[in-house]
């Protein structure tokens, strides 16, 4: 006797609304199977996973009360109807096993289980089979009704194990991601480490050296001094990276006006300004000198990477303002320059440590692409913000928040970190 339609729409429904809420698989999966056969009103079922590399199918799910048996077992793809499925992606109903050539009865041997007839269906994820859903042995001959249930569960089960398989993909790829970044956390405290002792040699010895020798040689020592210089800021820059991710970066904030630390980073940058003929303006109101409560230090650094980006982008003759102003509960900050500007595919990923924007640039003006990541991190440090807006060709402007009342998102007990 069929079982009634009201039945078989209610079990089906409850199938696809589990699917949305599905946790783990086996249960999903083993609820689909315990449908199959009820609905059909078949003795068993089981499902059948391939292996492309061995061209085999293993049970990935089957009755309890042979599973253990046929748990490490292989069925063939050619020489069986769970084969025939599978290649020509259409279902198969035998109701006589022993009269098909097709039926692997080594299966039955192994489990102890008879096989008297067979319903198969494909698993198909993006027109692609991956698997076969089988039930066995029904009273009557199987129906064009039971081929259609066992589809609409095949496709269910389908998904099942194609979101399942996304699923340990995604985490997969977090885990390597995760490794990575500690490779590379692990890459920027040695490095930083063993370069800073040579490095901090060699600057010793050509600054003792540079008031021996004669003029001659000055340009030389002046060569290396400046080449030592860059590669310490380098250092110094990698250590930043470290050291917040580590959480040995503290904020060690007492009452500063931005306003002089404007001043001073600015005046830090006027040969560089003038070597460029660049005229760069500072913009403060006046009698306000920007009093906030911040780590001066970690500003100045923020000042100095955004001024030396806005310098080195813009072109001979340009035009760089700094710009400072007091707000109802921040102070504002912004640095803008008339330059070459940034790609509009460029923009979401500027402040991504280690990213340089179009590799031509890159060549021709150098850097690591740390220095705008270091300056977001040490705003953030704050409990504040930074941004950009930019137009390529026209010019880039680069704007940060300081909130009045501290909100420091770091404030931790320091960690070891690289000396």
């Amino acid at each position: 006797m069929a079982v009634d339609q009201d039945i078989l729409l209610s079990r089906l429904i409850e199938l696809t609304r589990g699917f949305s809420t599905m946790v783990d698989l086996e249960p999903y999966l083993q609820s689909i199977l315990s449908a199959a056969s009820e609905l059909t009103e078949s003795e068993s079922a089981s499902l059948l996973e391939y292996d492309e590399v061995s061209q085999e199918f293993s049970f990935k799910f089957a009755p309890w009360f042979h599973r253990a048996a046929i748990s490490s077992a292989k069925v063939p793809l050619y020489g069986s109807i769970a084969g025939w499925v599978f290649l020509q992606k259409k279902p198969l109903a035998i109701d006589d096993v022993t009269k098909d050539d097709r039926h692997y009865k080594a299966i039955d041997d192994i489990s102890g289980f008879t096989t008297r007839s067979i319903l198969c269906a494909p698993l198909v994820v993006h027109g692609k089979p991956v698997g076969v859903i089988e039930i066995f042995n029904k009273k009557d001959s199987y129906t064009g009704r039971d081929i259609l249930i066992l589809e609409t569960l095949a496709s269910l089960a389908a998904n099942a194990l194609q979101n399942d398989m996304l699923e340990k993909k995604v985490l997969s790829s977090q885990d390597e991601t995760r490794k990575l970044d500690e490779l590379k956390s692990e890459f920027i405290a040695i490095t930083s480490h063993e370069l800073r002792t040579p490095l901090g040699l060699i600057l010793g010895h050509s600054t003792f050296l540079k008031e021996l020798i004669g003029s001659e040689y000055k340009e030389q020592v002046d060569s290396i001094i400046r080449n030592a210089s860059r590669l310490k800021d380098i250092i110094e820059s990698l250590s930043s990276v470290y050291n917040y991710e580590t959480g040995g970066s503290l904020v060690r904030s007492h009452m500063v006006s931005v306003g002089r630390v404007i001043e001073d980073v600015s005046a830090s940058f006027h040969d560089m300004a003038k070597k460029k003929d660049i005229v760069l303006n500072i913009e403060v109101e006046r009698n306000n000198e920007l009093w906030v409560d911040i780590d001066s230090g970690k500003i100045a650094i923020v000042l100095s990477n955004l001024l030396k980006n806005a310098l080195t982008f813009t072109n001979e003759g340009g035009q760089v303002a700094i710009r400072g102003e007091q707000q109802v509960e921040c102070i504002k900050v912004s640095v803008e320059d008339n330059g070459l500007g940034i790609p509009a595919k460029d923009l979401p990923l500027v402040f991504d440590r280690f990213y340089q924007v179009e590799s031509h640039l890159t060549r021709r003006h150098g850097g690591m692409g740390l220095g705008l990541s270091i300056a977001k991190v040490m705003i953030e440090m704050h409990g504040g913000d930074l941004w950009v807006e930019s137009t390529e060709g026209v010019g880039s402007k680069f704007t940060f928040l300081l909130p009045v009342k501290q909100k420091s998102k770091l404030e931790v007990p320091p960690q070891p970190f690289v000396e």
